[in-house]
């Protein structure tokens, strides 16, 4: 009986070492697909930049670069794709169809995965600058002024707005192992008009929670 029970203890030990393994080999592949699309999507991008339309990084690809996001604090540089499906998401950050385009005025909403491409959104902090060059070559600023985690239901955070205005969602909690939450954590970013790059934080924010 000793013998079967310990018996039974190795082969539930060898089952969970091999799921960890697997957990580890899966989190390295992904993060090696998503590389490597970054990479393919600045040949596409700089063929946009030259004039050229909704150039495809690879033949089969349903989407394209539409901007080009930077955080020069944090050192992120990432391509922004046309439409946010899941598919797009798995290859970079996602522009949200119907919301203003990179840009433009209104609210451009923007969206990436948690453990991949937007990862750095934890990171960020009130009056970080956020550079947003679009597929005409114009590149414009924006400004961080608030956090906050809603419910994946609440779609206010999506909704249009007079001024320009930049809204980045991931997954909530930034560290859970479980797919598909029900939290986003968002982060609001106003439009930094050039002459004023060197002004304090605005007062306005959202609270994190």
């Amino acid at each position: 009986m000793q013998t079967i029970k310990r018996n039974t203890l190795i082969w539930i030990a060898g089952l969970l070492m091999l799921a960890g393994v697997w957990q580890i080999a899966q989190g390295a592949y992904i993060h090696a697909k998503a590389q490597f699309a970054q990479y393919l999507m600045r040949k596409s991008w700089d063929k946009s930049l030259a004039g050229a339309k909704q150039v495809k990084p690879w033949p089969w690809a349903d989407t394209w670069p539409v901007a080009r996001l930077e955080v020069p604090r944090l050192g992120v540089d990432q391509f922004t794709l046309a439409g946010a499906s899941g598919r797009t998401l798995a290859f970079g950050p996602g522009h949200l169809t119907g919301t203003a385009l990179p840009g433009d005025s209104g609210n451009t909403v923007l969206s990436g995965h948690r453990d991949t491409h937007f990862k750095f959104l934890q990171h960020l902090q009130l009056g970080d600058e956020i550079l947003i060059t679009a597929a005409s070559g114009m590149q414009y600023r924006y400004e961080v002024v608030g956090a906050t985690v809603v419910n994946h239901k609440d779609t206010r955070v999506t909704m249009g707005s007079e001024n320009r205005q930049l809204t980045l969602i991931t997954c909530y909690p930034f560290r859970s192992i479980a797919p598909n939450g029900d939290k986003r954590y968002v982060v609001i970013a106003d439009y930094l008009p050039p002459r004023e790059t060197n002004r304090a934080p605005r007062k306005r924010m959202l609270a994190v929670i």
